[in-house]
């Protein structure tokens, strides 16, 4: 399943890797979004796509654009995964109710328990304005989502 763009972005309220509360809701009228959806901690995919991130984070995070990664690993897996890799955006944990927020952008897998690769960007507003979802296998084209910041 697929969001429709141009219709109100789910909401979600969920923890940081420090177990600080973080809400979509908190960003309206202030950023534009990128929600990141990535399947599991640790994994080599996943691992690459945050780290080339970390290492161009200004192009995801910056006055305008707030970027919030989701997994559903607990939140000790994702302070310890956000500690080794050096990552300085949050790292949000959707474990409990197990995969919550992923299901409501679409984009659990059930049969695996994780959320599969879906990116979204979301307006000031509220406004789902750019999508797009991976298989767990493939990785994402970090300068596809760039170009769909840009365009904001």
């Amino acid at each position: 399943m697929s969001l429709t763009i141009g219709s109100p972005a789910p909401q979600f309220e969920l923890s940081n890797q420090h177990g600080e509360k973080v809400s979509l809701e908190s960003f309206k009228g202030q950023k534009n979004v990128v929600v990141l959806f990535y399947p599991f901690a640790f994994s080599g995919i996943c691992t690459g796509e945050l780290c080339a991130i970390r290492d161009d984070l200004n192009s995801f995070q910056n006055d305008n654009v707030q970027l919030l990664a989701i997994s559903c690993d607990p939140m000790f897996t994702q302070r310890a995964f956000s500690e080794a890799e050096k990552y300085t955006f949050p790292v949000l944990t959707d474990f409990w109710p197990h995969g919550e927020a992923a299901k409501a952008y679409g984009v659990f897998d059930d049969a695996r328990g994780c959320a599969i690769r879906g990116t979204f960007v979301i307006d000031k507003a509220g406004i789902l304005r750019w999508q797009i979802v991976n298989g767990l296998g493939d990785a994402r084209n970090l300068t596809d989502y760039k170009a769909a910041i840009s365009a904001l």
